[in-house]
């Protein structure tokens, strides 16, 4: 294993990783704008195979969302997830003036919730934050 960490991918990898884990492709034309608009990605390779990934995007402001969090089955429990975590979240925290206040957010799958916090977050509910949500819009079957 061979393992290097670079900061970009392409439409075809990031589409790859999204089916490696079970989750719907997403048509080239949006991932490709999506990706042009990540404020920050993080690509797992092994000998250049794309094996890993995750994005930062966010309104410049006060909130930053980390999305896209997958490693392939095959190379997880490895250690590489958590890499990209660090790398994700080095970037965030190089990006925070002192002074500054920002909101980090994230969706976790069911199960791994225990994975992000050794990050710092937090599962939600709690007292002051109800569930996060999500609710996508299918047109692609009309």
């Amino acid at each position: 294993m061979n393992i290097e960490y670079t900061n970009s991918l392409t439409v075809e990898e990031f589409n790859y990783l999204r089916v490696a884990v079970g989750w719907d492709a997403i048509e080239n034309e949006l991932t490709s704008k999506g990706l042009e608009n990540s404020a920050f990605t993080v690509c797992a390779r092994d000998d250049e195979k794309a094996i890993g990934m995750a994005r930062v995007i966010t309104d410049y402001g006060y909130v930053v969302f980390i999305t896209d969090v997958i490693v392939v089955p095959e190379y997880q429990g490895k250690g590489i997830g958590g890499e990209i975590m660090k790398r994700i979240m080095n970037y965030i925290n190089e990006n925070i003036s002192p002074g500054q206040k920002k909101l980090i957010q994230l969706m976790s799958r069911d199960g791994k919730e225990e994975f992000y916090e050794k990050f710092g977050f937090i599962k939600r509910p709690t007292g002051a934050m109800g569930c996060g949500m999500t609710f996508w819009i299918d047109k692609t079957k009309m």
